[in-house]
């Protein structure tokens, strides 16, 4: 009798990657409540455990840089996260709403991850993607996205790359409608562009508050504009592009050339005028 060869258990594997996969799953928010709970608000940073690996690094180590606008003036790359980290210690991270859980005709509640899979012999190799905002509700904001196989290295690059592109805007009190001179909107109407996506953001009285898309409301939130109107055409589901339109219209704000005779009638923060006047 010839002995019957054994056959690989199927079942035990697919259990197995059924398993990994729930793993994975337990990592996401299931919803917008739980995702809130990710936002983190970041500790003080020790400059004494840091090796910089750049010479500018190693310059606001030393503390020969004590300020961030001296490279954000100047135009200078910005290559390791703990420069922001040191300069700018009162910044807050924030995971905006860029996915989607599986649901019936598409209405699946927001996610801070967005999953896509890969079909392979092996079975599904799912990836995950992410985008982080930081800012300091002074006039400073950056936003990073970050992609891994897991979450936490996905939202741990999202974070780092947004502290990399950190860059300031003019804020002050552009509407009509408003008498105050104090720095709460933004001085002028900017726009932005992604993909199909616009998106106009226009200055607003005091007290109006923020009208606009809850990602863009983190946005601005943490930018440190308080009052604002904006206006967005096309496809504004993907969320990805709309961020990407919010903050190329918020580039516009320090991008656009202003006369020193409008900085007071605009009610342009006091830092700006002082770079101004640098220039001239």
């Amino acid at each position: 009798m010839k002995k019957e060869e054994e056959k690989p258990d199927v079942s035990a594997a697919t259990d197995v990657k059924i398993q990994a996969e729930k793993d994975v799953m337990k990592n996401i928010p299931q919803d917008e409540e739980s995702s809130k709970k990710v936002a983190v608000k970041e500790q003080h940073f020790d400059t004494g455990s840091w090796k910089p690996k750049t010479e500018l690094g190693l310059k606001v180590k030393t503390k020969e840089i004590t300020d961030i606008d001296e490279i954000l003036d100047k135009g200078l790359k910005i290559q390791e996260a703990q420069i922001v980290d040191a300069l700018l210690p009162n910044m807050e991270v924030e995971l905006l709403l860029v996915g989607q859980a599986k649901g019936k005709f598409g209405g699946g509640q927001r996610r801070v991850f967005k999953q896509t899979q890969k079909k392979t012999r092996e079975g599904n190799k799912p990836q995950f993607a992410t985008v982080a905002v930081v800012g300091n509700k002074n006039g400073y904001v950056g936003v990073g996205y970050g992609k891994g196989k897991e979450t936490v290295p996905a939202r741990e690059k999202a974070m780092n790359k947004a502290k990399l592109n950190i860059f300031k805007i003019r804020r002050g009190s552009g509407s009509w409608e408003s008498t105050t001179t104090e720095p709460h909107s933004i001085p002028f109407n900017v726009e932005g562009k992604s993909g199909s996506v616009h998106i106009k953001i226009m200055p607003a009285p005091k007290g109006k508050g923020l009208v606009a898309e809850k990602e863009c409301q983190k946005i601005l939130s943490l930018a440190g504009i308080q009052d604002v109107w904006t206006k967005t055409k096309g496809q504004t589901g993907t969320k990805t592009n709309l961020i990407k339109a919010c903050i190329e219209a918020l580039r516009q704000l320090t991008r656009t050339k202003i006369s020193q005779d409008k900085f007071e009638a605009l009610g342009i923060a006091d830092g700006m005028v002082k770079e101004e006047s640098k220039d001239e």
